[in-house]
């Protein structure tokens, strides 16, 4: 892995911790951070030690948007040739656990980084938003799309039409975040959770992240079909063999990844 320029990036028992390391400008996004973190998180995804990976940003916030100063002159051509949204979609594409730690602001570009991660822990203080009606814009990077599933059409629409920021306890009501988290706690507790993500049978981890995301798009009658497939998928991997024999032993498993 190339040296870092715009993260820290460092594995601590099986989960791979990525910060975000623009401080000094609340880790507002650029285009080489994406770069990077697509390239490392991609790297980590293959890696058979990494179990789970862990997404938070140094100093006051998680990531308080994209950087404007970067896409203020942009042309339509300009973004369309560059197509820097084809290196977000590898995030969405990432086949371990990604859990978001969220502290502080989580504004634009920011917090459609944070509705990638799979699941999202974050603090009292931390606040969410869609700013992008206020400088003439939208969202580009799945905002629009992420939010509505999750919160549906209507209570989407009123946060992306006015730009307000969402408070973390409105953002664990409408199941954005997971759960809430002493600030001082929030990395401790957040790693802990993946840690113990990173233990479970690898294959599992990631058939069932796999069914879930489905679960989102198909109807019901496709989605169990895809989940029974991913069962079914399980009985031909050593772990599934390894899982029901620990239990009947009554042993502790000892999970390969095979």
């Amino acid at each position: 892995m190339r040296n870092l320029q715009f993260l820290e990036a460092t594995v601590i028992d099986g989960v791979a911790l990525i910060e975000l390391n623009r401080p000094e400008v609340l880790n507002a996004i650029n285009r080489p951070m994406v770069s990077e973190l697509v390239e490392v998180m991609t790297s980590y995804d293959r890696d058979p030690e990494i179990g789970a990976m862990v997404l938070t940003g140094k100093g006051r916030a998680f990531a308080a948007g994209a950087d404007i100063n970067e896409m203020a002159g942009d042309s339509p051509i300009d973004l369309e040739l560059l197509d820097q949204f084809s290196e977000w979609d590898r995030l969405l594409a990432l086949k371990k656990p990604v859990i978001g730690a969220v502290n502080g602001f989580a504004l634009g570009g920011g917090f459609e980084l944070a509705l990638a991660c799979d699941l999202l822990f974050t603090t009292d203080s931390a606040q969410f938003g869609f700013p992008e009606v206020n400088l003439g814009v939208m969202p580009g990077a799945g905002g629009t799309q992420q939010l509505t599933k999750i919160m549906g059409k209507r209570k989407a629409l009123e946060w992306l039409l006015t730009g307000e920021k969402m408070s973390a306890q409105e953002a664990l009501h409408f199941g954005i975040v997971n759960r809430l988290i002493a600030p001082e706690l929030l990395l401790e507790e957040t790693m802990k959770f993946a840690k113990t993500v990173a233990k479970q049978p690898p294959i599992a981890v990631r058939l069932i992240k796999e069914a879930v995301d489905k679960a989102v798009d198909y109807p019901l009658d496709e989605g169990m079909k895809f989940e029974r497939k991913n069962f079914y998928l399980l009985f031909s991997s050593e772990d599934q063999k390894e899982g029901m024999n620990a239990f009947m032993e009554k042993r502790s498993p000892q999970f390969r990844g095979k």
